[in-house]
Parts: C-alpha cells; structure tokens; sequence
C-alpha cells in the first residue's frame, strides 16, 4: 500500500547564481525550508525568473512546491489551483450557446462550456488554422491578401502570427491562468510554461496546439463551423434571440458570447446598429523597430548573452514627451520578424511575431503613442475611421502591393526620406519601400516618437543607432471600442449577450484573453443551469 504524500509547502524566492548545479539547488531548498535534504519527499519548481540588475552577476530566482517528511515552520502551504466549474449539466440544450470567434478567448470559451456539457457551437468567418496559415503566407510572399483569412481572421486569432506571449499582469486569484496554461501543455505546448517568468510558445507550436483544443471540444460535443460570418443580430426588448449568418441563415440562441477580436469592423458596426452599448476607447499607434537581437543581448544579459536559460533578450521602454504623449514599446518580439497584418484592402498595417526558438537575427517591437477618444472625436466608431485612415496612407507611401513604409531611424530623425539601407534589414514581407514615414502618423505622434528614440538610446546603447529600422504603421495594439458589460459580463443592454476578449475591450494578449473567455463561459454556464 503506498501512503500518501504530505501536504505541498511553498517556498518563494530562493536566490541562487544562473550557473548552479542540481545539487546545488536541492541543498538551497533543504535550507530555505530548514530541514535536512532526506526529508524532502518530493519537489518540483512552481516559478523560475532571473534577476539581470547586475550584468556580472546574474541570479535565479525561485518559487519551489515540495512534500516534507519533516515538521516546518517555513514556508507556506501551497494554494489548491485546481480548476473547478461553477456549473455542468448532462441534459442536451435546445438553443446551444455561440461563440463567435476562435482566437484565444473563444477557444477557451468553447472548451470550458463543453466540459461543462454545454456543447457549444462555435463560428468563424476565416478558415482553419493550417489553411489560414496558407492564405496568410501568401499575403507575405505574393501580396495577395485574402479578407477573410488572414493575420487577424482566422483560427487562433491575431495571437497565432505572434510571439505567443503567456503570462499578464491580470489579477488572477483563481489561477484561471494556470487553466489555460494546463489546457496549453495538454495540447502540446512545453512544460516548461507553467513554470517560467515569462513563457512563450511560438507561431508553429500555436497551430497544432489549436488543432488539439478544437479536437477536444469537438469530442465533448462542441461543434465548429468555419467560413461562417455573422452579419447581423436579432435582438428584440432587450434579449439576443438569434444571429444571422451571411448566408441568410438564422441560428436560434438566447446567449452569445462575443469574441470577435480588435478587428471585426464589420461586427462593430453591425452591433452599433443594433444599438447595442459600447463606447470610445484608447488605443495606440506608431512604428515597428527592429535592431541586431545580439545588441538587445549584450544590453540586458551583459557577459551571459546566450546563455540558454535566457534565450532572446527583451525590452521594455516609456517616454513621456513634451507634448503631453506617452511613447512605450509594445508587443516586444525579441528574435522575430515584422509581418504584415492587414485585414482590409489596400491598408498596410504591421505587427511582430517570433517562433519558439526566437532565433531570427532581428529583435523588433512596436514603438508607438496613446491615443484617446479626445483624437478622434464623434461617433463611438470613429476610432475605427481614424485607424484606417493611417493605414491607408501606409499603403501609399509603401508604394502599393501591401509593401510597408519604412525609414531608417537617423532619417527620421532627422525628418530626411531614407534612400539605402544599413546594417539592420528589414524582416517585413513582402517588402519594405524606403520613403518618410511623417505622412503615415498625427503630426503630434511623430514628433513624441522623435523624441522618444534618442530617450531610449540612454537607456539601451543603440537603439537610436542611425541605422536601425522603422516600418510602418502599428494601429492594431488593442480594440478602439470597449462594448461595455456588467458584473454578470452581459452586454449593459441586451440580455444573453456576452462581450468577451481583446474586441470587446476586456483583453490585452494570449493569456489574458483565455482567461477572459473561462470567465464569461462561466457566466454563460450559471444562466444556463438558472434557466433549466
């Protein structure tokens, strides 16, 4: 008969240099925990980060789960972060819930109503993941962009043709993050994600992974339907009875979950119409920058550049200029490439991305302003105008054929048209047209991003170097609107409707997005066990 283990005790912050061995650690534990090292049972790592203040002396720092067969003082017992449903049911709904949208939010929406027994139906207007990611390339090698497939439509959402960034700064008391995390590394996802400061997956992880979410939800009862667009909503005396497809079919519901993503301009609009609540929100907008990633190394990791517990450098940089605009670095993808992530006709817009292994010889990052609804004044939706507007002009100081605008960073400085490139090449498909990129931004942006760029070069030697590269433009960072919901996370007017994710405002990133979606399948699940 095997007995079981003692309850798990927590140790955090466990300080140890970046080359120590496993001996080493085990003995650091034994102490932090004041017991001999036999009476450790088992343990295993909850959390490693590292501490790069001093470049000569980086140092681990850990969070460590063990079961003790000796009695301690230290330490603290170690929180349950199982995950538990609010609500499940066995009886086959005849109005299933629809989730509209497959980004990250709407998978983990869809796969928490289906282990509820919720089977839900789930529509898409782009494509699934690997044929999407056929359409997508070719936007980058031909310049033939499909609307409906894209970058930003498709399965997996934007998040896909990322960083795969996974970790948020949401407050998270439940550990819905882990859930996600879990379901994550279930699909085939690294382990090492659950543990890490800052994990990440990558683009070809990201495509099987989301092949093997969908297939779990489709054995739970779950059914997907891509190539599905909703064009309009039936909504009467408050209550969401039914969506419409583009088709003109009618699919009866009572409850809608929104997760449609910062680009469905189309299904803003739509809603607005319907006169569903939503108001103005802030964004931003600016440039991608790329630099050498061995520059961006050797200023975070000094000597330990390389070194493979780091990886690929980042960065994260604030400027707050003298005409009143913050200027920061956004969506940082240290060795990645610039990719074009435009979902309308004749519009240029970037965004950065990397593959697990970060080894591209460019890092590169969003550099970009705050806007406010005061920018764009008027109808709830004319930050969608003012967005287009930009990037329109991208497509034209790009020279057509999706080229993006880029200048290089000492021309736009200094307000000349770039004409030769330097050291740094740019990474953007299908190509860079080098021009000056002051007609694609406000007057007021350009100015705060230039002198922003010689602020960050005292913090980062380089990044103002002459020859690093901008390219333009960046206006997709988060949704223009915020389609407000209550405590209940139903639309404020319209009863069964659910705001969900980055689209609706209540998101920023993979896992805060995933996370987003648990919650609100978790209200849709209480509403519907409350109506049986």
């Amino acid at each position: 008969m095997v007995s079981e283990l003692p309850p798990m005790r927590r140790l955090t912050e466990l300080r140890l240099p970046i080359n120590h061995t496993d001996t080493e650690l085990k003995a650091a534990i034994a102490a932090g925990f004041g017991v001999p090292e036999a009476a450790i049972l088992s343990w295993h790592v909850h959390r490693r980060a590292w501490d790069a203040r001093k470049k000569s002396q980086i140092i681990l720092v850990y969070t460590i789960d063990a079961a003790l067969a000796a009695e301690t003082g230290k330490g603290e017992p170690t929180p349950d972060m199982g995950y538990k449903f609010p609500a499940t049911t066995t009886h086959r709904l005849e109005k299933r819930p629809i989730i509209i949208g497959t980004g990250p939010c709407g998978i983990l929406a869809a796969l928490i109503l289906a282990e509820a027994g919720f089977c839900p139906l789930i529509l898409e207007r782009g494509k699934v993941v690997r044929e999407r990611t056929k359409d997508t390339w070719g936007l980058w090698r031909r310049g033939e962009l499909n609307p409906t497939s894209n970058v930003q439509f498709g399965e997996g959402g934007a998040g896909t043709f990322s960083d795969g960034k996974l970790y948020s700064q949401i407050k998270d008391t439940r550990f819905l993050s882990r859930k996600v995390l879990e379901e994550f590394v279930q699909a085939g996802a690294p382990e090492e994600i659950l543990y890490i400061a800052k994990p990440h997956i990558g683009t070809f992880r990201l495509v099987s992974m989301v092949e093997s979410i969908r297939e779990k939800v489709t054995s739970l009862g779950g059914e997907y339907r891509f190539g599905c667009r909703v064009d309009d909503f039936d909504i009467q005396n408050g209550q969401i009875n039914a969506v419409i497809l583009d088709n003109g079919e009618r699919i009866e519901t009572n409850h809608v979950i929104l997760a449609i993503g910062h680009s469905a301009r189309d299904t803003f609009f739509r809603l607005h119409e319907r006169g569903v609540f939503m108001e103005a929100k802030p964004f931003s907008v600016g440039f991608r920058i790329e630099h050498p990633q061995g520059m961006i190394d050797k200023y975070r990791f000094g000597a330990f550049a390389g070194h493979p517990i780091l990886g690929a450098a980042d960065y994260k940089l604030v400027h707050h200029a003298k005409n009143g605009r913050s200027v920061y670095s956004f969506c940082m993808c240290p060795g990645g490439t610039v990719v074009a992530a435009t979902s309308e006709p004749e519009r240029v817009v970037t965004n950065g991305m990397s593959q697990y292994s970060r080894a591209e010889r460019n890092a590169n990052a969003g550099i970009v302003v705050g806007i406010t609804p005061d920018d764009y004044p008027g109808h709830v939706l004319a930050g969608v105008e003012f967005q287009r507007r930009w990037e329109s002009a991208a497509f034209v100081a790009g020279g057509g054929g999706y080229k993006a605008p880029g200048q290089l960073v000492g021309d736009f400085i200094t307000g000349q048209p770039s004409k030769a490139l330097g050291e740094v090449l740019p990474s953007y498909k299908p190509g860079v047209h080098l021009t000056d990129l002051a007609p694609t931004l406000p007057d007021y942006a350009i100015v705060a991003i230039r002198e922003a760029l010689p602020a960050f070069g005292k913090q980062i030697n380089g990044f103002d170097r002459p020859d690093a590269m901008l390219t333009g433009v960046e206006t997709r960072t988060s949704s223009p609107v915020r389609i407000t919901r209550g405590k209940d996370f139903c639309s404020l007017n319209v009863k069964g409707l659910y705001p969900a994710g980055e689209g609706a405002g209540y998101a920023g990133g993979i896992l805060s997005a995933g996370v987003d979606g648990i919650k609100v399948a978790e209200a849709v699940s209480k509403s519907l066990i409350g109506q049986g």
